[in-house]
């Protein structure tokens, strides 16, 4: 502080403005998670764990920053931890979102709360765009303030809003299709081409009588949000393999690939053209698959069906297939996936009630899945425990995680 002082007065600077500089990133790695009240009595919070394998910390709780959003169904953070680190979260039914300052990971801090914006209501995925600034996709035309899930399910398109990290909009655009007036066209995710000048969005909702009839994806121009066309996905052999469209990865040849909650893998292609191909490639036994991770080659897959993870080999698009399973345990409920490039590890996260985060180690040469034991919590047993216990922030309880992301 006394340097930065020095170095002020001699610019010729306030104190003032040194007080007011962004905070130093820390040096360290760390895991971010986005957490609820198990019981949801209490709020939503996040909880920061040292990521560091080097570390003699490592698997430990070092910080966690509460908010005052009553937990109702925590869900999802950005994928990627963003250049400015300031990352966004959302807990869905309540529509309530927050932005966290995480510049420096042991005092993170909420920097920004929102609801609807830009017209649109209940936020689903937060994707970053070329120039630094979100792109969200909203489930819902705003109904008038600020209601609650239920109050919005009688709508039947949403929106798409892009919001920098002082939570302004942007700009903001529905995705109503009026070639389609009958479907549920409810956006979930994203994914960005700048290449090619699009964007990708899936249409599934968090709940709605939409949700067996929802088969569809759409592309927008991205420069000025146009929208391009509504397409379906392609149903497969068991004609079940399109339903509810959700997570989209952009692979290294530029295709994207999109899970759906009945478990198929679609590759979709084409993106340029005015007649996009939407191929399932892939069938999961059961459904509920959650969110996937694309590694290199290698797609990691979250399966209910065996509570665990598969992976997915589709370096040769032609004949994908698979290279491995991890069972977790009988009683884990697998959903979110994270990859972190700087330590090679994906965290993985339960969708229902279980007490454990974990982190993986993926075999970049055969595709296998292993549980890293070496990241263990105070209990002394592999991955992170959520368990009641005293979090730094003030509040006892236990945790129920959701979006997990990796500092850079």
């Amino acid at each position: 502080m006394l340097r930065a002082l020095l170095v002020a007065i001699l610019a010729g600077l306030s104190l003032s403005a040194v007080a007011q500089a962004p905070p130093p990133i820390r040096s360290g790695h760390y895991l971010f998670v986005w957490t609820a009240d198990q019981a949801k009595q209490g709020n939503d919070f996040l909880a920061v764990i040292d990521a560091d394998p080097a570390s003699p910390a490592y698997g430990k709780l070092v910080a966690s920053v509460g908010t005052d959003i009553k937990s109702v169904r925590i869900h999802h953070t950005e994928y990627e931890m963003p250049a400015s680190g300031m990352l966004f979260a959302n807990d869905h039914d309540p529509n309530q979102s927050v932005v966290f300052d995480l510049r420096d990971p042991l005092t993170p801090k909420v920097a920004v709360r929102f609801q609807s914006m830009g017209g649109y209501s209940m936020p689903h995925s937060f994707l970053r765009l070329p120039n630094g600034n979100v792109l969200a996709s909203f489930q819902f035309a705003d109904a008038g303030g600020h209601a609650d899930h239920a109050a919005m399910m009688s709508g039947k398109t949403g929106g798409l809003v892009e919001i920098d990290d002082s939570g302004k909009v942007i700009r903001s655009i529905s995705n109503s299709d009026p070639s389609l007036p009958d479907d549920g066209l409810l956006p979930y995710s994203l994914a960005i081409l700048p290449k090619i000048d699009r964007v990708l969005v899936t249409n599934s909702p968090m709940q709605n009588p939409y949700l067996l009839s929802s088969n569809t994806y759409q592309l927008f121009r991205l420069s000025d949000l146009k929208l391009l066309g509504t397409y379906r996905l392609d149903p497969g052999p068991t004609g079940n393999g399109n339903v509810a469209p959700e997570e989209a990865r952009v692979a290294a040849d530029g295709s994207v690939y999109v899970q759906t909650l009945s478990c198929g893998i679609q590759r979709i292609t084409a993106l340029d053209t005015p007649q996009p191909i939407a191929k399932l490639v892939y069938k999961f036994p059961g459904d509920f698959c959650g969110v996937p991770t694309i590694v290199g080659r290698y797609l990691v897959q979250s399966v209910p069906n065996f509570h665990g993870f598969a992976v997915l080999d589709i370096g040769d698009p032609a004949n994908v297939r698979e290279v491995s399973r991890l069972t977790i345990s009988d009683t884990f409920s697998p959903h979110w996936t994270g990859w972190d490039k700087k330590a090679k590890r994906l965290v993985v996260t339960s969708g229902r009630k279980d007490d454990r985060l974990y982190l993986l180690m993926l075999d970049d040469k055969t595709g296998a899945l292993t549980i890293d034991e070496t990241f263990r919590d105070i209990d002394g047993k592999a991955g992170f425990s959520f368990t009641s216990r005293q979090w730094p922030h003030g509040w006892f309880g236990e945790g129920a995680p959701h979006g997990a992301v990796f500092s850079r």
